[in-house]
């Protein structure tokens, strides 16, 4: 990050920002991107093998795809994702993907620095995001190829960085180094400000107070803080005309709601339990580490422990059987860990001889209660109440978005406001073909805040909101 971009954002200037983009992760990368002026264009004789979609792109070519209608191109499109430009940017970046192919992308990037859009990118990490938070040796749920950004392969980075893919899948660190690698090579540094905590975003009131603008459109001022080196909190406010929300899923633990869940040998990270490690207070001899959850973090945590030789005891409330466990949605082929995870969830519990040493199941057990002498109590199935001693707990049942520093932090965005934001059942509300929020003009959002999951899938909602921009500067008045 360039010094200019953390003193302008010192200033606190009153000359508002087009755009100001509050995350750093895949989703603010991409649309960074965009942003900067970076078109893409249907490559001279590129043949998609969607016949339809093949029809639509050739009626215009030499047009950024930017330019064209995207809701016309995206009709009929089918795939893994709800959001019909996630589905067109993935076909033309990946166009035979789902078929196993790996035909390459019909796309070619041209810069047109004349049409780049002034903006700023917010993050509290590094560029990437929580990937940079994620335990370095943790392999991808996504094959390698689906957490490529455009124009620069991961496996053509990797390839340079004479690493390599392991089961199509590459590791959590890597990822996180290519998307700060992405950043400086692509020539976006100068739009990233790391260190920035945002605390608020508000819709000016009136135009008392705010700057003087001709621009219809409303305005916000975004306020925060920079983290310094030495901790310290150096406050900025800015003014932008539009605001594009990409903070993803992992600002806030799920917790359990359960006695004794604050107390300090009770962590909601898998880097408790690495840090743990490091201090010594967690060993192959010490007491079981107690992981709750049966998700991928859990699984993961499990993965991680079994790896030093640290006693295992994972509890989960549901059945082993239930076929709501995410293990039974990825293919055994691709996924091998985590399938092993699941064998080792199913064949084992406290009540039976131990297949594996080392490791205990408690499949249906509900936590109630950890004590200040490392104890934690579970309702069996049976309704009985069990006992276990632990060196450290790690509390892995997902994680809610923290939307704090929006009005009645965001509840008023999502698709049904009586219930709690929830990327998977509960997102924003946002125009599929802008990825602008349907209740608040000038606000978008991106990637997970969107309902869109996976890497793949989140710069289709760049893309969106990257071409709404581009048409609101063009009719922005002089």
């Amino acid at each position: 990050m360039s010094s200019w971009r953390r003193d302008s954002l010192r200033a606190s200037s009153l000359e508002p920002l087009p755009v100001v983009i509050i995350g750093n992760g895949p989703s603010g990368i991409c649309l960074s991107y965009l942003l900067s002026g970076h078109m893409p264009y249907v490559k001279p004789g590129a043949i998609h093998p969607h016949p339809l979609l093949q029809r639509k792109l050739a009626e215009a070519p030499g047009v950024s795809i930017l330019d064209q209608d995207l809701e016309y191109l995206s009709e009929g499109l089918e795939g893994r994702s709800q959001s019909p430009v996630a589905l067109l940017f993935d076909a033309l970046l990946r166009p035979d993907t789902d078929f196993g192919g790996s035909m390459d992308s019909v796309l070619s990037w041209k810069r047109q620095k004349e049409r780049a859009i002034p903006h700023l990118v917010l993050g509290r990490n590094l560029p990437g995001g929580a990937w940079h938070s994620i335990e370095g040796s943790m392999v991808t749920l996504s094959q390698g190829q689906w957490m490529s950004l455009p124009d620069l392969q991961v496996k053509d980075w990797m390839r340079k960085k004479c690493r390599g893919l392991r089961n199509s899948r590459a590791t959590a660190g890597d990822i996180a180094h290519y998307y700060r690698d992405y950043v400086t090579k692509k020539g976006l540094s100068h739009n990233f400000v790391s260190g920035a905590v945002v605390t608020a975003v508000e819709q000016a009131k009136s135009e008392h107070g705010s700057p003087k603008t001709q621009a219809p459109s409303p305005l916000f001022q975004v306020k925060g803080y920079l983290t310094g080196k030495d901790h310290s909190h150096q406050p900025f406010s800015l003014w932008a005309r539009n605001v594009v929300l990409a903070t993803g899923t992992f600002d806030s633990p799920a917790r359990l709601g359960v006695p004794g869940e604050t107390l300090p040998f009770v962590h909601h990270e898998l880097s408790a339990l690495e840090a743990a490690l490091r201090a010594g207070t967690v060993n192959p001899n010490s007491d079981p580490v107690l992981i709750v959850g049966a998700g991928l973090s859990a699984a993961d945590a499990v993965l991680f422990a079994r790896h030093y030789n640290i006693q295992v005891i994972h509890a989960f409330r549901r059945s082993v059987h239930d076929p709501g466990l995410v293990f039974n949605q990825l293919p055994k082929m691709l996924y091998p860990e985590y399938h092993k995870v699941h064998q080792m969830m199913r064949d084992q519990s406290i009540l039976s001889p131990s297949p594996y040493e080392g490791y205990r199941s408690l499949p249906e057990h509900q936590p109630l209660l950890f004590k200040e002498d490392h104890q934690a109590v579970f309702r069996d199935p049976q309704g009985a109440q069990q006992l276990f001693g632990v060196s450290i707990v790690l509390v892995l049942i997902g994680s809610h978005p923290n939307l704090s520093y929006l009005p009645r932090a965001g509840a008023d965005l999502v698709i049904d406001p009586d219930q709690p934001l929830s990327p998977k059942r509960n997102p924003i509300d946002v125009d599929p073909f802008t990825h602008e929020s349907t209740h608040q003009e000038g606000l978008y959002a991106l990637g997970p805040l969107a309902g869109d999951n996976f890497v793949r899938f989140v710069q289709g909602g760049a893309l969106a909101a990257a071409s709404s921009l581009l048409r609101k500067e063009t009719r922005k008045p002089p």
